[in-house]
């Protein structure tokens, strides 16, 4: 890649995606990193993506943990995928908001609360990448809706036998966009991944 050209970079949503999905996760000890996760993202570290977590934390917005009490999660993260051989994650963006928090602070419709793609936008402006060469993986419609919304090429995971949950955001006014490739696990993501870019 020549100093001119914008990086590329994986979005990934966070839980489902690099952890369990346990719900509304306030414990950094209730963290339990995929399987494949760690060796998927030294892949696509190899080959000169940037690695950037999106995330909607409503648990702020409903006043279950404090700014800092994600960042520690996300601190813990770190550590977790660093002693399984992980490259260190870029950049982690998340968005306290939500439209009902029971925190009036965080009371808003906000652009970086996924499907809405401000903190790709964001991500993007903040380390210079180029969303058309970028992807977005997630688990969730929402994921979905946000990548395509920032001219990403995007990846639903689908576990075998599992349906992605129903969205609780409102959908875009074009309905919920389909995915680019579904598959059931990050590994897999990172297959379609490697080889999409080699046709580009």
């Amino acid at each position: 890649m020549s100093p001119h050209q914008r990086a590329a970079a994986v979005f990934l949503d966070r839980d489902g995606v690099l952890v369990e999905d346990r719900g509304l996760l306030v414990d950094p000890a209730e963290l339990r990193v995929l399987p494949g996760v760690p060796a998927a993202l030294r892949r696509l570290k190899e080959v000169g993506f940037r690695l950037i977590v999106v995330s909607n934390q409503s648990v702020v917005a409903r006043g279950m943990l404090s700014p800092a009490g994600v960042e520690a999660i996300h601190a813990h993260l770190q550590d977790l995928l660093k002693a399984a051989g992980s490259p260190r994650l870029d950049a982690i963006y998340f968005c306290p908001h939500h439209p009902e928090a029971d925190l009036p602070e965080y009371r808003l419709e906000c652009e970086c609360r996924k499907p809405r793609p401000g903190a790709l936008i964001r991500a993007a402006e903040e380390h210079g990448l180029d969303l058309s060469a970028s992807f977005m993986v997630g688990d969730r419609l929402t994921d979905i809706a946000a990548g395509k919304a920032a001219g990403c090429r995007t990846i639903l995971l689908k576990p075998q036998g599992m349906e992605p949950p129903r969205p609780t955001s409102p959908p875009p006014p074009e309905g919920w966009p389909r995915p680019d490739y579904i598959c059931p696990d990050l590994p897999t993501a990172v297959e379609w991944i490697l080889q999409s870019q080699a046709a580009d």
